[in-house]
């Protein structure tokens, strides 16, 4: 498991079923938006604290960010 893909692979997925741009989750978070996209392209490790920025803003439990999916 690449947990850096899985996680990346998941925020994407969960960003796109809320109808959010990167731009606006970004916003949401309260960070940037290429830091969002680095994220998304497997290029960024992340720290707990924005992970759980992110979960927030997603309205998930953290560990949902972290379950490979099984496609």
């Amino acid at each position: 498991m690449d947990i850096i893909k899985v996680f990346g692979t998941n925020m994407k997925r969960y960003r796109q079923a809320l109808g959010l741009s990167q731009e606006a989750f970004a916003e949401k978070c309260g960070l940037h938006r290429t830091y969002i996209s680095a994220i998304e392209c497997y290029r960024r490790s992340i720290s707990l604290e924005n992970i759980q920025r992110i979960a927030d803003a997603l309205g998930i439990e953290t560990y949902k960010l972290f379950i490979e999916s099984e496609n």
